[in-house]
């Protein structure tokens, strides 16, 4: 991500909500990205599993994030995915990151 112009901001924020993998700068953006792993597909590929209720959890972490540094909610930002799936047939892995992803 660093080397598409992201800057690393912090990793692995823990709330009661819920965990942020990582947080990085796009520009002013604030960006949250959770990071899935998958080395079966059997249910699904890493994207597939950020669901919605994940993704309400993400929503209400990154708030909490906002208010205790920024005391605002009131600041640009947008949620990735980046999904890794294992593939045992060929010892390789694929990466997918989804910007704003929801």
């Amino acid at each position: 991500m660093e080397h598409q112009g992201l800057r690393f901001k912090e990793g692995n924020f823990s709330e009661k909500t819920g965990e942020i993998d990582l947080i990085m700068h796009d520009g002013d953006t604030l960006v949250f990205v959770e990071v899935r792993y998958r080395r079966k597909l059997g249910f699904g590929s890493a994207i597939d599993s950020v669901t919605y209720h994940k993704q309400k959890k993400l929503i209400k972490t990154a708030q909490l994030y906002m208010l205790r540094r920024f005391k605002t909610v009131e600041i640009p930002c947008r949620f990735d995915v980046v999904g890794i799936d294992y593939c045992p047939k060929h010892q390789t892995q694929e990466t997918t990151w989804i910007r704003n992803a929801f």
